[in-house]
């Protein structure tokens, strides 16, 4: 099995060819692009934040009429038992005599957004056709004729562009277009379309829990996240945990002339920031005690699958506008195969014309803590306490009383959220060998192959909930901007992500 990666890894670009089936899709996508893209137009016009439950049944509605119209059966909403969630959308296909089961998985919910920060012209859930990306100063354009074909550089801007209704419209079309061009899976093919990825996915396992017979599989296809920045098609085997912790610096009661008491009033602001700067070398290597003591090391072969990973780390710093990576000499397919600490957001009081000559009350930091196996993501929580206790802080719940004030010097509110471990599939194992054949089939590039992505999902949960395996393949665009303003997805992406889907259907 490993001769067959290695293969795959050398293997010159001039022998491989795209499938017959592959043609074929591509074949039923050009007669049907406009229905495709004006059909995904009005699913992204749809907000889709998971705690805004009126316009989450909207898009569950519209998920199980695209179903439905494509011939899937069984069609139903998987409910949580907490009331008030987003359900999960299932649908399946079985197939006669099939001794196989393929889940294939994509998220429907997306990130918050701010529409003050999108590009003047934009608004989050009215999509747009640009006829390039917009930071290269491309233009908006209207929806072509019926009988005009899409340029592939084109791009929609909208949330979820990207992350992740493009899994969810790439799967249902890669079925509706083996079905229309009488192509016969030979695994049972389900679907499940999950409603809070993006809110954390608390309420996952419930729905799973209950659902044990009916999610019994062989394999879950992931469709989530981008292609590699080389823009070859590349097979996950694994996804880092996620977790967070919000740290509050407390100081004066309230906000104070910088000039009757500035050098005497301590500042929290300034506090937070030496605190948050002990938390890492200046090479970007974290120094809070224990932090990288849980890591399992990557086997050999996952070192060789790495290796053999096209270098894009001048591009993208090109690209990215800086000179310098945080851990110095270390590429980013590496990087992702650590555990991470970043500041997500920081604040205190305000900056710009609103700025005043003032010692704020308090400094917030949203800290985000990604993990690799090994980690646990409680443990990782309680290492981030530790470190602020050994600064000399005291950790509170809520907000400091009086009394609290008036017994320690320096106070911190710790405020932790849910989390969810890391999650790794064998490169080797057969089934993951007929992925990479599926995949490779669809292209003419060798893949990248990924031990470990940078993103999380709760793969975790997968295994420990359905003892299932997983493997993600993407089709976003590298340059999505997903979890940001002027989220997007290049037109060639989806079409790439049909064809890919389409093959992972039918592989053997």
């Amino acid at each position: 099995m490993r001769l067959i990666i290695f293969l795959l890894l050398i293997i010159p670009q001039f022998i491989l060819a795209q499938s017959p089936q592959t043609l074929s899709v591509r074949k039923y996508r050009e007669q049907n692009e406009h229905a495709i893209i004006t059909e995904y137009m009005s699913f992204l016009s749809i907000p889709n934040l998971a705690a805004d439950t009126v316009n989450m049944k909207k898009n569950a509605s519209m998920i199980m009429e695209m179903m439905k119209k494509r011939g899937i059966k069984n069609v139903q909403l998987l409910q949580a038992k907490t009331p008030g969630v987003a359900p999960a959308v299932y649908g399946e296909s079985l197939v006669p005599g099939a001794k196989e089961t393929i889940v294939f998985y994509a998220h429907y919910d997306g990130q918050p957004t701010d529409p003050s920060k999108w590009y003047t012209g934009l608004s989050p859930f009215q999509p747009q056709l640009t006829n390039g990306p917009l930071y290269n100063k491309a233009a908006f354009i209207p929806l072509p004729a019926a009988n005009t074909a899409f340029d592939p550089q084109w791009r929609i801007y909208a949330r979820g562009a990207s992350d992740d209704k493009a899994g969810v419209i790439s799967i249902l079309n890669a079925f509706a277009a083996i079905n229309a061009t009488g192509q016969k899976p030979s695994v049972n093919i389900k679907f499940f379309f999950e409603g809070e990825e993006e809110a954390g996915s608390d309420h996952l396992a419930e729905i799973f829990d209950a659902n044990k017979t009916l999610l019994a599989s062989d394999l879950w296809i992931i469709c989530d996240g981008p292609v590699h920045q080389s823009g070859k098609k590349e097979v996950v085997f694994g996804v880092r945990g996620d977790t967070h912790v919000e740290i509050t610096v407390f100081a004066s009661k309230r906000p104070l002339h910088s000039g009757h008491y500035g050098n005497w009033a301590p500042n929290p602001a300034m506090e937070l920031s030496q605190l948050l700067a002990s938390m890492k070398k200046e090479d970007g290597e974290v120094i809070i005690k224990g932090f990288y003591d849980d890591v399992k090391p990557l086997t050999e072969q996952e070192k060789k699958a790495i290796a053999a990973i096209p270098p894009v780390e001048d591009q993208m710093k090109k690209e990215l506008g800086f000179i310098e990576e945080e851990r110095k000499g270390m590429g980013i397919a590496e990087s992702t195969n650590w555990p991470s600490l970043n500041i997500n957001g920081l604040q205190s009081a305000n900056v710009g014309k609103l700025s005043a000559n003032v010692i704020p009350t308090t400094a917030i930091a949203s800290i985000d803590l990604r993990l690799v196996v090994g980690n646990d993501w409680q443990k990782q929580q309680q290492k981030v306490a530790d470190h602020i206790i050994s600064k000399g802080y005291y950790i509170v719940e809520n907000e400091p009383t009086d009394e609290e004030r008036s017994k320690y010097s320096k106070i911190a509110k710790l405020s932790r959220s849910g989390g969810y471990n890391a999650q790794k599939t064998p490169m080797d194992l057969p089934i993951a060998q007929r992925v990479i054949a599926a995949v490779q089939s669809t292209t003419t590039e060798p893949l990248v192959l990924l031990p470990t992505a940078g993103g999380s999902l709760p793969l975790f949960i997968f295994d420990k909930h359905l003892g299932a395996k997983t493997i993600t393949v993407p089709v976003a665009n590298h340059d999505n901007n997903q979890h940001a303003e002027n989220e997007n997805i290049r037109i060639k992406n989806l079409w790439d992500g049909m064809e890919t889907m389409a093959a992972l259907m039918l592989m053997k």
